[in-house]
């Protein structure tokens, strides 16, 4: 999947996936461990969770979970 900073549509749809990701793992180690696999990561800030990406730390968006 494509990221393109200034798209919203683009950055929903790697939401949308990202979450159904988390709705077929059973834990939260397996669902970073599944985004890693698809360039992905997950860090926790103040804001809440932030989904990032491999291997530059660039932020896509923050998810609600």
């Amino acid at each position: 999947m494509h990221f393109t900073a200034n798209n919203p549509m683009i950055i929903a749809q790697v939401r949308d996936f990202v979450m159904a990701e988390r709705r077929s793992c059973v834990s939260d180690r397996e669902w970073q461990h599944r985004l890693k696999g698809y360039g992905y990561d997950l860090r926790k800030t103040a804001a809440g969770t932030v989904l990032t990406t491999l291997p530059h730390g660039r932020e896509v968006c923050t998810l609600a979970i």
